[in-house]
């Protein structure tokens, strides 16, 4: 019996997963690109992995993930979301993000995550890290929108396409130019994967297309 295509993926191309891989004969581990790098390390296995650019480029390198095999398939933004009814804060300028990221009466962000890295960076160049901490929930990994789907959270920081992955949270947009990153992530496979991993992943990056990666929060690599 053929044992079905492992793929260990970031969450950031969670939502399009979950949509796309039923019936491709497929199974997928989530995690953040971090940890997922950490476990690949101590020897978890799979035939498709699905990180950040870097994290594809090192692995590669290293002669884990096979050379020639690597796509890029979606371009990522950092966004906040806000818990179901809660009013969308502006957070169309730097300023108006800072003064929003003061006023919450809490928000979350997650510790393992390329986003929860990035932003725990920026409230230190904002000069706010201890204020925004005092009253921030850190996940260690996850989504970030569960949190205020369950209105623990007033405010949501993560991927865009890691808050849209969740129900029952608004997406109040991408944090603005000057307050935000975008990460390219890349797909290649194992140097051990079995047969039938590499036609599953060319069909993976020919099904991202512009309007599926849109209805995801994503953007063509």
């Amino acid at each position: 019996m053929t044992q079905p295509v492992r793929i260990l993926s970031t969450l950031a191309v969670a939502g399009m997963l979950r949509e796309w891989l039923p019936g491709q004969g497929a199974e997928v581990v989530f995690n953040p690109t971090a940890r997922l790098m950490q476990q690949i390390g101590e020897g978890l296995e799979g035939d498709i992995a699905i990180l950040t650019e870097a994290g594809i480029e090192e692995l590669t390198a290293r002669g884990v993930l096979a050379a020639g095999t690597r796509r890029d398939l979606a371009l990522s933004a950092i966004g906040m979301a806000v818990a179901p009814g809660t009013p969308r804060p502006d957070i169309s300028t730097v300023e108006a993000l800072r003064a929003t990221l003061l006023a919450t009466p809490n928000l979350v962000y997650s510790r393992a995550g390329a986003s929860g890295i990035f932003f725990a960076e920026l409230i230190e160049r904002m000069g706010i890290a201890a204020e925004v901490n005092a009253k921030a929930i850190v996940i260690p990994q996850g989504f970030t929108a569960e949190v205020a789907a369950r209105g623990e959270a007033a405010l949501a920081i993560q991927q865009v396409s890691e808050l849209m992955a969740v129900p029952g949270v608004e997406i109040v947009g991408k944090l603005p130019e000057g307050a935000n990153t975008c990460a390219i992530f890349s797909a290649a496979c194992f140097g051990q994967a079995q047969p039938g991993a590499q036609a599953l992943l060319e069909r993976l990056a020919a099904a991202m297309t512009p309007e599926r990666l849109a209805a995801h929060g994503l953007d063509p690599a």
